[in-house]
């Protein structure tokens, strides 16, 4: 059992845990996390498989990324809980250890007296015993190693807050409109185009957040695998549609409207007389003898958009293609046929802000936990009538200043 855990808080263990760690988030980073199953297969082809069987498409979810987490927090842990009662059991000894520390320089009088003014000037905290003064400085420097381990822990434990906490949502958002969130967070997409300028395709939308508190984040664009990040929300453009727009008139009335089509709707004043819209389709194909056929393919803009309808007049129904500028009466109703409206596909991913100052905060427990154990290095001396005893878990620095100080006080009696 003694071997099992000792290898479990080993650093070697340890080691190995991150490389397979790393190795996995590079798998989730070169594969996308996600998709659906038919885009894998499309995809990789050759080895979808694979793919699906090892659960590379959803990596971080996995059970064995979930166990490998799980045992370097257990090492972590260990290792911890080692350093720290090692640290609490050598501040308890700390002073038989300067008792019994080796006089590392012989120190004339005035040596001694340099010795103690310099360390004295250092702020060291100094007691006395017998004919020996002992010197301490940076005692909460042999909690840097434990601390540095803390963090790292901390930081795995709340990004793993931060993986599996938060909830993703796709929603879509006809340009002008704003979607609600369940805290009163309004996301408003401004304008969505699916081609830039000369064409090529960028799939980018305009969008502003504004939080419940008032914050906003003003218009910015998104594109793909360029999110919004404002507050605890990340807005992604995950994919994109195109819908149909006709205007309505009523001619007894003289009323109109526009009205955005997404889906199979009938368009009518009495429910029998009226317009039945099907679908939008980007464009036909007319063969010689005057067969059409629609375009299925619905890839970057529509270039000559055709609207499949259908007329319900008295019982009668028929079908018919229109396109943009066309007009259609039935009834006391007339249709005309608009410029279609692309919009965008939003997928809202929601993290929970505590776990993000959480995060920030081991971030930073982490950076001090370095600068402790670098920088903050305790110091155990002794000074005694005829020399000097340098200890501490790192003494070599110690050394090279107390040398410094013995040549300084020779150069000085030299001088005088």
């Amino acid at each position: 059992m003694k071997k099992l855990i000792s290898f479990l808080r080993s650093m070697r263990f340890g080691i190995i845990l991150l490389l397979l760690i790393a190795a996995l988030s590079v798998v989730g980073t070169v594969i996308p996390q996600g998709r659906e199953i038919a885009w894998y297969a499309q995809t990789y082809r050759s080895f979808h498989g694979v793919i699906l069987m090892l659960k590379l498409h959803d990596v971080f979810k996995s059970w064995y990324f979930q166990l490998l987490l799980v045992m370097l927090c257990l090492n972590l842990t260990l290792c911890s809980l080692v350093r720290i009662r090692s640290v609490s059991a050598a501040r308890k000894r700390e002073t038989e250890t300067l008792r019994n520390l080796p006089v590392n320089f012989p120190l004339d009088s005035a040596q001694r007296d340099r010795v103690l003014s310099s360390l004295r000037a250092m702020r060291c905290r100094e007691t006395a015993e017998g004919e020996s003064i002992f010197f301490r400085k940076n005692g909460f420097g042999r909690y840097g190693s434990f601390i540095t381990h803390l963090s790292i822990l901390l930081t795995i434990l709340f990004g793993a807050g931060a993986i599996y906490l938060p909830t993703s949502t796709d929603q879509t958002c006809l340009p002008g409109e704003a979607l609600w969130m369940d805290d009163g967070t309004e996301i408003a997409v401004e304008s969505f185009r699916i081609e830039d300028a000369s064409g090529r395709l960028d799939f980018t939308s305009e969008i502003s957040v504004r939080l419940p508190d008032g914050r906003e984040s003003g218009i910015r664009e998104i594109s793909v695998n360029h999110p919004l990040t404002f507050g605890p929300y990340k807005v992604y453009q995950q994919t994109y549609g195109t819908a149909g727009s006709v205007t309505v008139q009523n001619l007894e009335t003289g009323g109109e409207d526009t009205l955005t089509l997404t889906e199979l709707v009938f368009l009518s004043l009495d429910g029998v007389n009226g317009l039945w819209y099907e679908a939008l389709y980007p464009d036909l194909i007319q063969d010689p003898s005057g067969n059409v056929t629609l375009v299925t393919n619905t890839s970057g803009s529509y270039p000559n958009p055709v609207y499949k309808v259908e007329t319900a007049s008295d019982g009668v129904y028929t079908p018919i293609l229109a396109f943009v500028g066309d007009e259609l009466q039935v009834g006391d109703l007339r249709f005309r046929f608009e410029e279609p409206v692309e919009y965008p596909g939003l997928r809202i991913k929601y993290t929970p802000t505590l776990v993000n100052v959480l995060l920030c905060a081991a971030f930073l427990l982490m950076i001090a936990g370095f600068y402790i154990t670098f920088f903050c290095q305790p110091v155990l001396l002794r000074v005694d009538p005829d020399g000097c005893a340098v200890g501490g878990p790192k003494p070599e620095g110690m050394r090279i200043r107390v040398r410094e100080w013995m040549e300084a006080a020779d150069q000085k009696e030299e001088t005088v």
